[in-house]
C-alpha cells in the first residue's frame, strides 16, 4: 500500500534513532544559531544535517523540497538585494538594476535559516515512520484520541486510493468505459465514486467498533505494544544536543554581560 508520508524505509543507524531524539535535534539546531547570532554556525549545522541525511541514505530525497524552496529564496534575494531599506553599498549591477551588500547579507541569513529548518525537519520525516512519530507524541502526553486522528490521516487516504483502484478494475472487467473523452469519464464518475464512499463509511464504522471493543475510551492508563527506544546512541545524541544548547546559551549570556 502506498503512503502519503515521506518516510523512506532504510536499515540505518539514523532510522533506528528514537523519534524524540530527532525532534530534540530539530529544536537544538534551530535555537542554537539564534543564540549564537552567527551565519557560520547556521552553515555548520546545515552541513551536520547533510552528513546525517547521507548516513541515513535519504539525502537525495531532499532535492524536491530544496528545489521548491529555492524558487522562493531567489525571490527573497532579488527583493532584499534591491529594495531593502538601509541598502547603501553597491555590490554589482545587472543593467540598471543594482544589488546592495546589506540586502544580500540579510537575504543570505534568511536562506541559511530556511535551509537549516528544511534539512533538520527532513531528518525526522524521511527516517521516521509516522506511526512511531505519533506514538512518541502520545508517550509525551498527547491525547491518544488526537494521536489516533493524526495516525489515521496517513492511512485513510492511501486506503481510499487503493480501494478506488480496485473498484475501477472491477468496473472495467464488467465492460465500463473509464478512460477517453471527458463525457465518458463524467459518466463513469458516479458508478466509481459511490462504492468508494460506501466502502469508506463501512470501514469507519468497523474502526469505531474495533476501537470500542479494545477499550479506546477507557480512562485507564494506556499501555504500548512496543517499548520506548532509548539506546546508548540516543543517550549520547541527546547529551551532545544538550551540550550544544547550553554552550550557545552561555555564549549569549556572556555577550549580554559585556
Amino acid at each position: 500500500m502506498k503512503s502519503i508520508s515521506l518516510y523512506q524505509d532504510k536499515n540505518t543507524a539514523i532510522h533506528r534513532l528514537d523519534p524524540l531524539s530527532k525532534i530534540l535535534y530539530i529544536v537544538a539546531v534551530n535555537i542554537a544559531p539564534l543564540l549564537l547570532g552567527s551565519k557560520i554556525a547556521t552553515a555548520v549545522f546545515i552541513l551536520v544535517s547533510i552528513v546525517i541525511l547521507a548516513m541515513g541514505k535519504v539525502l537525495k530525497r531532499t532535492a524536491p523540497m530544496l528545489g521548491f524552496s529555492g524558487l522562493i529564496l531567489i525571490t527573497v534575494v532579488i527583493i532584499q538585494g534591491i529594495f531593502r531599506q538601509g541598502n547603501a553599498t553597491p555590490v554589482f549591477a545587472l543593467g540598471s538594476v543594482v544589488f546592495y551588500k546589506e540586502g544580500l547579507l540579510f537575504a543570505l541569513g534568511i536562506m541559511l535559516n530556511v535551509i537549516n529548518i528544511l534539512m533538520s525537519f527532513s531528518i525526522l520525516v524521511l527516517t521516521t515512520k509516522p506511526s512511531d512519530m505519533v506514538e512518541t507524541f502520545v508517550r509525551m502526553g498527547l491525547s491518544p484520541k488526537i494521536g489516533y486522528v493524526l495516525s489515521s490521516v496517513f492511512q485513510i487516504i492511501p486506503q481510499m486510493t487503493e480501494t478506488m483502484a480496485t473498484i475501477t478494475d472491477a468496473q472495467r472487467s464488467r465492460g465500463m468505459e473509464t478512460e477517453g473523452k471527458l463525457s465518458t469519464r463524467i459518466k463513469a464518475f458516479f458508478p466509481l465514486i459511490s462504492p468508494v464512499v460506501m466502502n469508506s463509511l463501512i470501514s469507519t464504522r468497523e474502526r469505531a467498533i474495533a476501537l470500542e471493543v479494545r477499550g479506546f475510551d477507557s480512562k485507564q492508563k494506556k499501555s504500548f505494544l512496543t517499548e520506548a527506544r532509548n539506546s546508548r546512541t540516543d543517550t549520547f545524541f541527546r547529551i551532545a544536543l544538550a551540550v550544544i544548547l547550553i554552550a550557545s546559551l552561555a555564549w549569549r549570556v556572556l555577550l549580554w554581560l559585556k
